[in-house]
């Protein structure tokens, strides 16, 4: 159901505002390079500072400019089920086409309230869910059988896997139907998840270079193995730099230095080290994105 290039957009600020217009430009920018879906509102999207109000502004925004030219899935997960289940709910209405569902954070829930969080969401909303496994963010590992299990919920579609081990795309196709969406969550290993068995990327870097990215995904998933490899080689030290700091610094740092948007981001998040600007700065010079 979701295949390709999904990009996590970062979220343009303006004067503590957000920047309607640059959003606007960056999903136009996604559209025309090949991506095949936008995911707003998620960690890329600084979605911990945003309120209520701007989350919602976000998907509105993002569901207004892609009138179904390609997929919105909107980041509405919580630790809190009844947030996530009102945040997704008004996803829904406004035109998403799914829903990226975080395992819950903080509170740190066992194996029964990780699958009871799930299956009150598929409950109560009407709507595609991608469970997001992010161990590094949440501390919660939801396991393959765990996700087997989700996926047996009717709107539980696929997951989003940022835990950056290669080997679970083989072992959790096993026990998932074939139309399960099993996308990567980790640019660096876009190609080998592909191979191993996934659909697809949810792409820090694709805000920057949506092109590659998106070619990259189209090679894999027809079986162009040596031209994807060719674009891995030219994203590979990219990837790198857009992960230098804790993202979404880097990246929306070198979308302001192609003009996307300002470099306003926000607190606890800094702008990036000097030493950290001169590298973004050189692999975009690099690849003649600047």
């Amino acid at each position: 159901m979701f295949t390709g290039l999904h990009t996590a957009l970062i979220t343009p600020f303006r004067n503590g505002k957000i920047d309607e217009k640059s959003l606007a430009n960056l999903i136009e920018f996604q559209i025309k390079n090949g991506a095949s879906g936008v995911v707003p509102c998620g960690t890329t999207g600084e979605s911990p500072t945003l309120t209520h109000e701007e989350h919602i502004e976000v998907i509105k925004i993002c569901t207004d400019v892609v009138k179904k030219r390609i997929k919105v899935i909107a980041g509405t997960g919580s630790n809190s089920t009844k947030e996530a289940i009102e945040m997704t709910n008004a996803a829904a209405k406004l035109g998403a086409d799914a829903s990226l569902i975080v395992a819950p954070y903080y509170n740190k829930p066992s194996k029964a309230g990780i699958y009871a969080h799930f299956k009150a969401l598929n409950d109560n909303c009407d709507i595609p869910l991608i469970v997001y496994n992010i161990p590094g963010r949440s501390v919660i590992n939801i396991s393959d059988p765990e996700i087997a299990e989700l996926a047996k919920l009717k709107n539980i579609v696929g997951v989003k896997d940022a835990t950056g081990d290669l080997a679970r795309v083989a072992s959790l196709r096993l026990l998932v139907d074939k139309d399960f969406s099993m996308i990567s969550g980790e640019d660096a290993t876009a190609l080998g998840f592909n191979v191993m068995g996934g659909c697809g990327v949810i792409s820090v870097t694709g805000n920057i270079a949506p092109k590659l990215v998106s070619d990259l995904q189209k090679f894999t998933m027809n079986g162009l193995l040596e031209k994807a490899l060719e674009v891995q080689d030219q994203l590979t030290s990219l990837h790198a730099a857009m992960f230098c700091e804790t993202n979404p610094i880097p990246v929306k740092y070198a979308a302001y230095l192609m003009g996307l948007c300002s470099n306003e981001i926000r607190l606890p998040l800094v702008e990036p080290s000097e030493e950290s600007k001169k590298r973004i700065e050189k692999e975009l010079r690099r690849l003649g994105l600047i």
